[in-house]
């Protein structure tokens, strides 16, 4: 059988920003409007700035924001957005609360309409609210059984210490306990317009949306304003953090690393670095830990982006018999990129795989509005991905190895592994000082 030589990678075409405009309204509302006349949709994504410590609170908030308003249940607001050939979910993180929905074109007033009743008048049924939180209970319980999910709430709690971001997930009699009242008082003190961002893409003119967007939500009031949370503290490498789990076939290695917002001047060159390390599947990390010596499936490394800081966060689950040689190899990989410049070729393939990236995330509405709202939160606009590009594509191997010892080096990360402690703390222990978590 021949061997078929891959082809050389064609140069990166130009991006192509679509046409947008911008409006911010009287009670705060920032507007965005992207038109992208592809398919007769409109993409929707509300991000209202939402920090809140009350965990259990905020998460059944979200699970609950379309249950009702005072002129129609949860069944009436599903049964028009059906007529409009769209939809409308909620969900939050630490930062931020989103309200995703879509529809016909030509229903754009109409979809606006339905958020803003949503927004302006959310009534939270107590039956609704309580068939919500104990689904959400359940969901929690059952993460709680997963090793994935126990291995990055240690990694969170390592990594943030008291910072909000150490917990993310609310115990399950904490949700069971919250009720309509409470929501509707929370909904009051923090669903504002003020410093929140609406994005909509589609079959439009962009000021012919953003007039529909002004029309629909000028009356969401605007009293309020948002809770910013305080920067996360510095990273502390110390001792590897072990999280027993008894009985464990596998064990699941959480790695982290401080990094740099997108804004930052080492961005780019971080992101080629990752790339080259773990970030796609033809990394360094993925050719040993998985190609060669067959110790994972998945191994994947990422740059989180929050509002509070940035964080490289590196993952992977090993059967448990190769859990110190797995920790071993990540170490030797880390210490290799950041003692050693890439090669031309490895460089090279990152940069493409970036750049195509890009383009990819421009190629759906649903793509761009994604992207946009995530900016937004971050104080940038579409505009931004232009100079990255142009980062991405002038970064040499000098700035993606100065990148590299600057953030990737084994000493200034954290190591924490979930597994079965009688069998791999000994072997650990070789490496490096463990401690239970």
């Amino acid at each position: 059988m021949s061997i078929r030589t891959v082809p050389d990678l064609g140069p990166a075409t130009q991006l192509r920003l679509p046409e947008s405009a911008e409006r911010t309204l009287a009670n705060g509302l920032t507007v965005i409007a992207v038109s992208r006349p592809s398919v007769p949709l409109v993409e929707a994504r509300l991000r209202a700035p939402f920090a809140d410590t009350h965990l259990a609170r905020s998460s059944v908030l979200a699970q609950t924001l379309l249950s009702g308003t005072e002129g129609k249940s949860t069944v009436d607001i599903a049964i028009e957005l059906q007529k409009i050939g769209g939809g409308l979910n909620a969900s939050n993180d630490p930062d931020r609360l989103l309200v995703s929905g879509n529809a016909l074109a030509p229903e754009l007033p109409r979809l606006l309409e339905l958020l803003g009743e949503v927004l302006t008048g959310a009534s939270y049924p107590e039956k609704e609210v309580e068939t919500e939180r104990e689904r959400l209970a359940d969901r929690i319980r059952v993460a709680l059984t997963q090793p994935s999910h126990l291995a990055r709430v240690a990694l969170l709690k390592r990594m943030y210490g008291d910072h909000p971001y150490a917990v993310q997930t609310p115990e399950a009699d904490e949700v069971l306990d919250v009720r309509s009242d409470g929501l509707r008082e929370l909904h009051a003190e923090r669903v504002h317009p003020n410093g929140a961002t609406l994005v909509l893409v589609g079959e439009f003119g962009p000021e012919q949306a953003l007039d529909a967007a002004e029309q629909q939500l000028s009356g969401w009031n605007g009293a309020g304003g948002p809770v910013e949370l305080p920067p996360v503290p510095a990273l502390e490498p110390g001792p590897l953090r072990l999280l027993h789990r008894e009985g464990s076939v596998q064990s699941s290695l959480r790695l982290a690393f401080a990094a740099v917002p997108r804004t930052h001047p080492d961005h780019a060159a971080l992101q080629l670095a990752n790339l080259v390390f773990g970030g796609y599947f033809s990394s360094r990390w993925v050719e040993n830990i998985r190609e060669d010596k067959g110790y994972t499936y998945s191994p994947h490394s990422v740059v989180e982006h929050s509002a509070a800081g940035s964080a490289l966060v590196l993952s992977a689950d090993v059967s448990t018999e190769v859990t110190a040689p797995s920790v071993l190899e990540t170490w030797y990989e880390l210490g290799r990129i950041a003692s050693l410049p890439v090669s031309e070729d490895e460089l090279e393939q990152a940069r493409q795989y970036a750049l195509g990236t890009l383009q990819l995330a421009l190629a759906t509405q649903s793509g761009v509005a994604g992207l946009a709202s995530s900016l937004a939160g971050f104080g940038l606009r579409l505009e931004w991905l232009a100079e990255h590009r142009r980062r991405l594509a002038e970064a040499t191997r000098a700035d993606v190895y100065a990148a590299a010892s600057r953030y990737l080096a084994p000493a200034r990360g954290i190591t924490v592994v979930v597994g079965d402690a009688e069998q791999v703390e000994q072997p650990l222990g070789v490496l490096t000082t463990v401690e239970r978590a």
